[in-house]
């Protein structure tokens, strides 16, 4: 959940920026601390678990500010989700969908954004939330 306190203003962002010119130029492999890709692919390794499928978007385009990733719910229902340093919001209801009409709310975490998508995800997570409390009740018991 504390993935978002990262984010300083952004004039030191932009200021930080300017040492890594070069890296820019050879593929977006530079180390730029906010690539959204890597983000994306973090996002998608959080809640995996919870849904039926979902995967970072390979045929939309991925820049250091935007990735798509695609998911499909336990009710298989697929969307297609935005990430930037907003957030994440529904941009389409296919995979690699994106409609520009959609005015679909910001939702600052992954969780809250299929927390309302998604009845079976709450649950998926509320059971893994459970096994996780009994698992350390054990081991403090042991």
């Amino acid at each position: 959940l504390g993935r978002m306190e990262t984010d300083c203003n952004p004039m030191e962002l932009s200021s930080m920026s300017g040492f890594e010119e070069g890296s820019e130029l050879n593929g977006f492999e530079g180390t730029d601390m906010k690539d959204m890709r890597l983000e994306a692919e973090a996002v998608v390794n959080d809640v995996l678990f919870a849904v039926n499928n979902m995967f970072v978007s390979k045929s939309l385009r991925c820049a250091d500010d935007v990735a798509y990733i695609n998911v499909e719910t336990k009710e298989r229902n697929r969307y297609c989700l935005e990430l930037t340093e907003a957030g994440l919001k529904v941009v389409g209801y296919a995979f690699d969908q994106v409609d520009d009409h959609l005015q679909t709310p910001y939702h600052e975490t992954v969780y809250s954004l299929l927390d309302t998508l998604s009845p079976a995800y709450r649950e998926a997570f509320g059971n893994a939330l459970l096994q996780r409390l009994e698992a350390l009740k054990r081991d403090g018991q042991s």
